[in-house]
């Protein structure tokens, strides 16, 4: 090998470990409130909060994450095509990491809605310059590996946080550490800035565009003839988006829920039957009924919670790393078909006929995040292919972001008629999950190849 070779291969592993760190800590970012939510709201709110109005802000914050994360990644991905792919890697790190600290010393709840919107501005960036880089960095025969890896990066996030949060309980007294914990990234982008080398197609495509300026990278994706790529795109970007807030993400409040309501009810049963022991001695003057030490009721446990998201997002880690190859496989439309139709029965399933106290619930959590979270896979290939280098950033993230606008908008109005169902996240999950549905109809309408005519290249 010689030494360019080596050089080129060294530059590639270091794109690869930066671009896949940037999108696993953006993953622990996107966890962090799902995990702490009901601990943040007690604290936030005051203990006796009805379940309702926790279920709704959780709604709020919810969409907080999805209208940050798409602004952010139109913003940042035109960032990206404009200045670099890692700079504006770097600069998005800084921001969801930094802002997330700062929720360290916030005590309103409006207040801290206002900073987890913020932050998730940079988780919005980090994908798009992410899955830009890795994608002109690795040759073409290596790139559904790529995807999948990449795909794989922020699932592994998901189940760090999870570790985390399994080993140290999370409760309504202490919860703020885990701030801490989504700060820490902030030394990432400081090295990403630094070290990082930046992609060469995009230098050779930049040049280009210097020498024949053209119009703004946000502009060209939504005209002729990009404009059709990017709406299918929005679309096909939209339906695991959808599916993440709307539907898997309800598993771990459910199971903190389902667990604090299973402990208040044990309480009760321990109370009541205290209570007719004492009655009957009351109420005999010959016998008394022999009073044994009353069993302590059994707590909630603050750990399952925890538990459940690493049940998912070790499920999604396979999934995510065999979507891009599963897409080369099969093709890009079956592929992208059968996720949709086995995610959607595996949530029909879960939502109507489980439970977080019955057996098969962790198998069937797995198995959720494993189908759900392979479009995760599919997606950092098959965007990429539809956009040539010079706007590949901008439309990679116009078309991923966009769809959480509508996520966003689903979450919110789940909450704001949350009294139909009657605070239970089952019947959310259920219905929810019949975004799946439309994916299998939208992906039809995919191109059957995705090259792009050759005066588009650059």
């Amino acid at each position: 090998m010689s030494i360019a070779d080596s050089s080129n291969q060294t530059h590639r592993r270091t794109m690869l470990a930066a671009a896949f760190l940037a999108w696993m800590f953006a993953g622990l970012e996107n966890s962090l409130f799902i995990l702490i939510h009901r601990q943040m709201m007690l604290e936030l709110l005051g203990p006796e909060t009805p379940e309702k109005l926790i279920t709704e802000w959780f709604a709020w914050f919810q969409s907080a994450f999805l209208f940050g994360a798409a602004a952010g990644g139109w913003i940042f991905g035109a960032l990206g095509d404009r200045f670099g792919r890692t700079r504006a890697m770097a600069l998005s790190v800084a921001c969801y990491s930094t802002l997330t600290l700062s929720c360290y010393f916030v005590h309103d709840v409006r207040l801290m809605w206002a900073m987890r919107f913020t932050a998730c501005l940079g988780f919005g960036g980090a994908w798009p310059n992410a899955v830009a880089l890795v994608s002109e960095a690795w040759p073409s025969a290596s790139r559904p590996l790529m995807a999948g890896v990449m795909g794989t990066a922020a699932n592994v996030g998901f189940v760090i946080l999870g570790v985390i949060g399994y080993t140290f309980a999370i409760t309504s007294d202490n919860w703020r550490w885990t701030l801490l914990v989504g700060g820490s990234p902030v030394v990432l982008a400081v090295w990403i800035f630094i070290a990082v080398p930046e992609s060469s197609r995009w230098l050779t495509a930049r040049s280009a565009v210097r020498e024949s300026p053209t119009k703004s990278p946000v502009i060209e994706v939504f005209q002729t003839p990009l404009l059709y790529r990017t709406l299918l795109g929005i679309s096909l970007g939209a339906i695991p988006v959808i599916g993440t807030a709307a539907n898997a993400n309800w598993v771990v409040p459910w199971t903190d829920q389902y667990e604090a309501d299973a402990a208040k009810k044990n309480e009760l049963a321990a109370t009541n039957s205290s209570m007719e022991t004492h009655a009957v001695n009351d109420q005999s003057t010959n016998k008394v009924v022999d009073e044994q030490p009353a069993a302590k009721p059994k707590k909630a446990d603050p750990r399952k919670k925890a538990l459940t998201q690493i049940q998912r997002s070790s499920g999604a880690i396979v999934g995510s790393l065999l979507g891009g190859v599963i897409a080369s496989l099969v093709g890009r439309r079956l592929s992208y078909f059968l996720i949709s139709l086995a995610t959607f029965a595996v949530s029909t399933f879960l939502f109507t006929q489980l439970n977080p106290h019955h057996a098969l619930f962790p198998y069937a959590t797995f198995m959720l995040g494993l189908f759900g979270v392979t479009y995760f896979g599919w997606l950092p290939l098959f965007l990429p292919e539809l956009f040539p280098t010079h706007v590949r950033s901008t439309g990679t993230g116009i078309s991923f972001n966009t769809g959480r606008v509508i996520a966003a908008c689903v979450v919110l109005l789940t909450a704001f008629r949350m009294d139909l169902f009657e605070g239970d996240y089952a019947q959310v999950g259920m219905w929810s999950g019949l975004i799946y549905v439309v994916g299998m109809i939208i992906i039809w309408f995919a191109p059957r190849k995705t090259e792009l005519p050759a005066e588009t290249v650059r």
